[in-house]
C-alpha cells in the first residue's frame, strides 16, 4: 500500500517526508509554521552570520545576535550583509555572550539558541551552569538527523557530540531527548535500535548490558514513547535481511529510526561516515535544555545549517517535547 493510500485511511497520521528530500521536508514544514526567536551567540565570522542571516531571510528564525557589536559588524561587512532589520546586543566576548544568551532564554525572550564562532565546550559550560544556565532535569545530549540516499526514511543518531562515555542513567536521558525530538518531528513512536557489537548479552562487554537494561526500564516506563530493542549490531539495527540471516525476530530490524550508539566516539565515526562516504545529508541539535540548541560543524553547509534551524522549529512548536 502506498504512503498516499495509507493517508486517505487514516487521515490523522502525520505527513511523512518523502524518501531523500527530508531535509527539504522539514525546513518547508518549520517556514510554513514561522520563525522563531533565537539566539546568535557569538556570531563574528562568515559561516555563523551567514547561517544566521540565510535561516531569517528563509522565515526559520527571528535572531538575536549577541557578541561583541564591532567584530559582528565587521564580519558582515566583510561579507556585505546588511544588518539594519536584525538587533545586535552587545557583549565583550564570546563567554558573556554565551552568558546573556542565558539570561536571554530565562527571560522568555528567545525559544532557541543557535552557536555562532565559539567553542561548544564553552557554550554548553554557560548552558549547565547551576544557577544560570538552562539545564533541565534530564542531561544535554546531541542529536544527529540524517537522509541517506539508501535508507527509506529519517535515521537519528545519539549522541555524538556531547557526552563521552555515558552510564546507564545518562543513556536513559539521551535515549528520552531522542525520542521526544522525534515526536516533535511528527514521528508518534520511534524505533530504537541500542548498538552493540553482538547481539547477544554479554558480561564483557558493558554495551550489552546497558542496551538490555534500557529495555527493561522501558518496559517498566521509566522510558516512554518508542518500540525499543537491543542490543544489536548496526547491520542487523538497519538491515532486515542480514537480521533473518541471524535468525533474529526484532520489531525495529530493518525499521530503525533512532540508534544509540554506546559512546560518543562510536556515534561520532557512525555520523561522520555516512556523510563523507554514503553522501548523507545531515542536522543537528542539542537537546534537553530548556530549549533547542542549533549546534552546527564549522563545516557545515548551507542546507545543514537551514535543516538545523528547522528541527529547532519543530521542537519549539512541540513545547511539550523541550523540557
Amino acid at each position: 500500500m502506498s504512503n498516499s493510500e495509507m493517508d486517505t485511511l487514516n487521515p490523522g497520521l502525520p505527513e511523512q517526508p518523502p524518501a531523500h528530500d527530508q531535509l527539504e521536508f522539514f525546513i518547508e514544514q518549520a517556514r510554513k509554521a514561522g520563525p522563531v526567536r533565537t539566539a546568535v551567540v557569538h556570531p563574528v565570522d562568515k559561516n555563523s552570520l551567514l547561517g544566521a542571516i540565510e535561516a531569517a531571510e528563509l522565515g526559520l528564525i527571528v535572531p538575536l545576535l549577541v557578541g561583541p557589536e564591532y567584530k559582528i559588524r565587521a564580519a558582515a561587512e566583510l561579507e556585505g550583509i546588511d544588518l539594519s532589520p536584525y538587533e545586535i546586543i552587545s557583549t565583550e566576548h564570546s563567554h558573556m555572550a554565551a552568558e546573556r544568551a542565558c539570561d536571554l532564554v530565562r527571560a522568555a525572550e528567545v525559544v532557541a539558541m543557535m552557536k555562532g564562532s565559539l567553542g561548544t565546550s564553552e557554550l554548553l559550560a554557560a548552558i549547565i551552569h547551576k544557577t544560570k544556565g538552562i539545564r533541565t532535569e534530564r542531561r544535554l545530549s546531541h542529536v544527529w538527523v540524517f537522509d541517506i540516499p539508501n535508507y527509506h526514511k529519517p535515521l537519528v543518531i545519539t549522541d555524538a557530540a556531547i557526552n563521552v562515555a555515558p552510564d546507564l542513567l545518562a543513556k536513559r536521558d539521551i535515549l528520552q531527548n531522542a525520542i521526544n525530538f522525534c515526536h516533535a518531528l511528527g514521528n508518534p513512536m520511534p524505533k530504537v535500535a541500542l548498538l552493540a557489537a553482538v547481539e547477544k548479552v554479554k558480561p564483557s562487554m558493558q554495551s550489552t548490558i546497558d542496551a538490555a537494561c534500557l529495555c527493561k526500564m522501558s518496559d517498566r516506563g521509566q522510558i516512554t514513547g518508542a518500540i525499543i530493542d537491543g542490543p544489536l549490531a548496526f547491520d542487523n539495527a538497519i538491515s532486515l535481511q542480514a537480521a533473518l540471516d541471524k535468525h533474529i525476530d526484532s520489531p525495529v530490524s530493518g525499521e530503525a529510526d533512532i540508534l544509540l550508539a554506546p559512546d560518543l566516539e562510536s556515534a561520532n565515526m557512525i555520523a561522520k561516515q555516512l556523510i563523507y562516504l554514503a553522501g548523507a545529508k545531515s542536522a543537528g541539535l542539542a537537546v534537553g535544555a530548556r530549549v533547542p540548541i542549533i549546534l552546527t560543524s564549522r563545516a557545515e553547509g548551507t542546507l545543514g545549517r537551514l535543516a538545523s534551524c528547522a528541527m529547532a522549529s519543530h521542537m519549539v512548536h512541540h513545547p511539550e517535547q523541550i523540557s
